[in-house]
């Protein structure tokens, strides 16, 4: 197998999002605009209730997929269709908005941590106006298992004939969480062509073969370079990441605020949808 290097090291940026939830973001920044089909990846954490209480009220979507995965805390996912979920602590919503949803996404709790990740995934041009759909996975439908010294919850993907609960996507995403004890090495498959990154956000990694590894501190992502495989080591204290992959799109990207289609004039059309009310109708 030939181990992918690091090509590039992403510093996750401060910002905020929704009404006013105070967040860390790699994917979407200047430094990362995006990595097909990834289109940002966002982290929040914080266990002051000012930083996430106001949530995310309602907002609209369209020709994409959302992947929120709770660590800590509480949300309330409610939609204009109607459909309502509760993401605990361990749970994962992939969420694919397709032709348009609006909904909001609400801290459910008055204190306490709140922490975890939302991905957006890119849609190809044939399913951007398909019929919205949840996959709605509780912290025990996600398989955890041990690869070799690594603790692995398969959220998509397989690892070892253990495949995690998402299905369908049309990207064939990998999404890992990984848990490193001190002095471990882990070595994983990745289906060659396919774009993929590292996000390490407790500890510190090396990251690539042995002999060029890159050291990969929490709140840092590393972008993978060709390959069909990828090493992951520890030293004195362990480390949690996210390993995250799936197949590009190659296709043309338009995009403004929180709709994403292959031309300028299909993202106007969204706006105009929206305007009028009939966005995901």
């Amino acid at each position: 197998m030939a181990e992918r290097a690091v090509v590039k090291v992403v510093e996750a940026q401060e910002t905020s999002e929704g009404a006013g939830v105070r967040l860390r973001r790699s994917i979407g920044t200047p430094q990362l605009d995006h990595l097909d089909p990834f289109l940002l990846l966002d982290e929040f954490k914080s266990d002051r209730r000012d930083d996430y209480a106001a949530g995310f009220p309602d907002h609209p979507h369209r020709g994409f997929e959302t992947v929120t995965y709770m660590l800590a805390g509480s949300m309330l996912h409610r939609d204009h269709r109607g459909n309502e979920g509760h993401l605990v602590a361990g749970s994962v919503q992939w969420m694919t908005a397709g032709r348009g949803i609006i909904h909001s996404e609400m801290p459910q709790q008055k204190d306490g941590l709140m922490w975890g990740f939302q991905l957006w995934v890119n849609l190809p041009a044939r399913e951007k106006m398909r019929e919205p759909r949840y996959q709605d996975i509780p912290p025990e439908r996600i398989p955890l298992i041990q690869d070799g010294s690594a603790s692995i919850r398969v959220i998509a993907g397989e690892v070892h004939g253990t495949r995690g609960p998402v299905e369908g996507i049309a990207t064939a995403p990998t999404y890992l969480d990984a848990s490193l004890p001190a002095g471990a090495r882990w070595r994983y498959a990745l289906p060659a062509g396919h774009n993929a990154f590292c996000y390490v956000f407790e500890g510190r990694a090396r990251v690539g073969p042995e002999d060029r590894a890159q050291e990969v501190r929490a709140g840092q992502l590393a972008v993978l370079g060709e390959g069909d495989a990828v090493s992951v080591a520890t030293a004195v204290a362990p480390a949690r990441l996210l390993l995250v992959a799936a197949r590009p799109l190659g296709e043309p990207i338009a995009r403004y605020g929180p709709f994403v289609m292959n031309t300028r004039e299909e993202v106007m059309q969204a706006f105009r949808d929206f305007s009028e009310g009939s966005l995901g109708t």
